[in-house]
């Protein structure tokens, strides 16, 4: 155990701590941090250092089932969790392939800033392995399937939507934003006949050029803020 004696003889210093062992008296030990409290520091941490708002969800969906698996198993303090424990945590994962992968990256993150923050003296996570992908690469859709689908665009019953779905399928194929980025695209980020956006990691600005065609099925939509969505 560590605890400052405040004095600078050590002579004096080496006299009290015999002292103290002769009299049996216990040094205070800290008080170990508690699971829920690391994830919170955790959290106050990603916030400070700028981490987009989806990663953010995605470690709070992390420490809810964390604390929930502590809760269950009566590990009240982070200092609870050894190589067995959190491969045990790991265990009851149902998330599979690629996205088993990025889980295990964010909680070796979060154990890898406990630790750092001498709170746990080793890092447990640092034993996980990765598990092995046996996902297969995703193939690109043919001219036909992308025929296909704009054809289930034309017949759907709610032809008002049926128009937001084909301007969607289009934004999607000429564009190659992810659909979450499509379906929150407001209308501002159209200029012209090109979609202005800004990279994820530098920040930079760039526009890209989209078709006629992919233009007008964006501007036959209702005017709102946003193409796809109601911004709740």
């Amino acid at each position: 155990m560590r605890k400052s004696l405040r004095l600078r003889d050590w002579q004096r210093a080496q006299e009290l701590v015999r002292r103290w062992e002769a009299e049996g008296q216990q040094i205070e030990k800290p008080k170990p941090l508690a699971v829920k409290e690391a994830c919170d520091r955790f959290l106050v941490d990603a916030e400070a250092r700028s981490l987009r708002e989806p990663t953010l969800y995605k470690y709070r969906l992390l420490f809810r089932q964390f604390q929930d698996f502590a809760k269950q198993h009566g590990h009240a303090y982070i200092t609870d969790f050894d190589v067995d424990t959190v491969r045990r945590f790991r265990a009851s994962w149902p998330n599979k392939n690629i996205a088993a992968r990025k889980k295990l990256e964010a909680f070796r993150a979060f154990f890898r800033f406990v630790h750092e923050s001498g709170w746990i003296p080793t890092n447990p996570a640092t034993y996980l392995k990765p598990p092995r992908i046996t996902e297969p690469p995703t193939a690109p859709v043919t001219r036909e399937e992308f025929a296909s689908i704009l054809q289930a665009c034309d017949i759907y019953p709610d032809k008002q939507n049926a128009i937001r779905l084909r301007a969607l399928v289009f934004l999607l194929r000429y564009s190659g934003l992810r659909i979450r980025d499509a379906v929150t695209l407001s209308r501002n980020r159209i200029q012209g006949d090109k979609l202005f956006l800004y990279t994820a990691k530098t920040g930079t600005a760039v526009y890209c050029p989209l078709p006629p065609f992919v233009i007008e099925a964006l501007k036959a939509i209702p005017a709102t803020t946003y193409f796809f969505w109601t911004g709740l």
